[in-house]
């Protein structure tokens, strides 16, 4: 199967890309990819793409990697939108949101777990005001003895 995608040349800290096309089993190394279509310098944001032979490629049947894609894209050699690259950081509202969205009802208890039924919520908080006034007794007459 053929892709096109970039083959990084340059010095460290000095990348510089070339587009080539390639068998996607076996890597472009030591110049064995099948051709040179274009290049991409990120530093000077220099590019040049071949379009004619890109679209040859396409044609038969070569397949873009996710970058080349959007960057044909964004060049008006291909039509389309663009493929986002890089994956969504999950914000912690949004993780909030979604385990609120799941109703209780929706939840099923394993196999051999008993059926705990809820008590109301109005019951709830009644109990835990007994319980700190409780703490708060306690603290009182040991808060007089020091």
């Amino acid at each position: 199967m053929l892709v096109i995608r970039l083959l990084r040349t340059g010095k460290r800290n000095q990348p510089f890309f070339k587009i080539v096309v390639t068998d996607k089993r076996k890597p472009p190394r030591g110049g064995r990819f099948k051709e040179d279509v274009g290049f991409l310098n990120p530093l000077t944001k220099e590019k040049k793409l071949k379009a004619e032979r890109i679209k040859y490629w396409i044609s038969v049947g070569a397949k873009p990697s996710n970058t080349i894609y959007n960057l044909l894209v964004k060049e008006n050699i291909l039509e389309g939108r663009k493929i986002p690259v890089h994956k969504k950081k999950k914000s912690k509202q949004g993780e909030k949101v979604q385990s609120a969205e799941k109703p209780e009802s929706m939840e099923k208890p394993s196999e051999g777990e008993p059926v705990i039924e809820k008590e109301p919520e109005a019951s709830e908080p009644k109990q835990l005001k007994t319980e700190e006034t409780e703490v708060k007794e306690e603290l009182k007459p040991e808060e007089a003895e020091s």
